[in-house]
């Protein structure tokens, strides 16, 4: 059942937001964001409200003898599409996660598997940068630590963007990789694990952090190898005492390390915000799309097989090659579809 008087309250806020854009008054930037937002969710609205509209037309003509057989003719193709349009007037009126629009901060270590693991880190990080570049979103390397086979230890990057943490969030947790290594001459499939974490962005109204409970240290920069890529201390390590969270920024700036850094530890705060709060109000639900926790494993890639399987959504893809060259778009709207049938489903009981 779509409820009307909520229809009616999000039609009069959207020409209020409107109407105060083109006055130039309020906060232009978030009035813009919010006008994003309402302005999909009103057109979907209306597509159902002229669907209605034509239906009820429809079945009045059924009174009038000249008209009927036309309205008998058309009544069975508008009340089939009126089932469709109901449900994208449902999702338009789920509640949004308010970070959704943010920036995302995506995280990638290796996991059990030795040099195997770096590398499939590696693979992960190529597949998300190509991803990112399809979108047409920006990539900025924050941190990044290479191995000696040029895999990756660790990898932290900013992506800025439309909708990249909407697009991104699910992505959180253990993928785990089955293929024979390079590095292996019998041929065997060895199975090894990366970690993925994806964080919306935090502004500094999200998060306020005392200086007193930071610790920063400078150091110096190193490349691959150990080699000193300049000959100043310009590496931030900065560690929030209270929570233990290390960050490191390795720019040829340290003023710019230190404000990385902040940026990337102001992230980490806000999400373990978020999950809090997620687990105490999922405490008791079970319909979630992965629980969020980083060390659920949420993915499996065969090599050998050319397949993926999501492990939280029972959804198996034999097109590992197009996936691992960044389409992730089947994998995303899948996720995200079934994160809203949680949710409606959750409303409606």
């Amino acid at each position: 059942m779509i409820p009307t008087e909520r229809l009616q309250q999000i039609k009069e806020r959207l020409e209020y937001v409107e109407a105060r854009m083109s006055a130039g008054e309020g906060d232009i930037a978030a009035l813009g964001r919010e006008y994003a937002e309402l302005r999909p969710v009103v057109g979907q609205i209306a597509e159902w409200e002229r669907l209605v509209a034509e239906i009820a037309e429809a079945e009045a003509l059924l009174d009038d003898p000249e008209m009927k057989a036309l309205a008998e003719e058309e009544l069975p193709e508008l009340r089939a599409r009126l089932p469709e349009a109901e449900h994208a007037v449902q999702l338009a009126l789920l509640p949004r996660d308010a970070a959704d629009a943010r920036p995302a901060m995506l995280e990638i270590r290796p996991g059990t598997g030795g040099d195997e693991a770096a590398l499939f880190a590696g693979d992960l990080a190529r597949m998300y940068q190509r991803y990112a570049e399809a979108k047409g979103w920006r990539w900025e390397v924050v941190e990044e630590q290479l191995s000696e086979l040029g895999g990756v230890r660790e990898l932290v990057v900013r992506i800025a963007g439309e909708g990249v943490f909407a697009r991104l969030k699910y992505e959180s947790g253990v993928h785990r990789v089955q293929r024979v290594p390079e590095t292996e001459s019998g041929g065997r499939i060895h199975t090894s694990a990366a970690t993925v974490a994806v964080l919306p962005e935090a502004e500094e109204v999200d998060i306020r952090i005392d200086p007193n409970d930071l610790r920063i240290d400078t150091m110096r920069s190193s490349g691959a190898g150990g080699q000193h890529v300049n000959t100043t201390d310009s590496a931030v390590r900065i560690t929030h005492i209270p929570t233990g969270i290390v960050v490191t920024s390795s720019e040829k700036s340290q003023h710019r390390n230190r404000e990385i850094a902040m940026q990337v530890l102001r992230a980490r705060l806000f999400d373990q915000q978020r999950q809090q709060a997620d687990a105490e109000r999922s405490a008791d639900r079970k319909a979630q799309v992965g629980s969020g926790d980083r060390s659920e494993r949420i993915r499996t890639y065969n090599f050998p097989q050319g397949r993926l399987t999501d492990h939280r959504i029972g959804l198996t893809l034999y097109r590992l090659e197009q996936v691992m060259a960044g389409d992730l778009d089947e994998i995303v709207d899948a996720l995200t579809a079934h994160a809203q049938a949680a949710q409606l489903a959750e409303m409606e009981a």
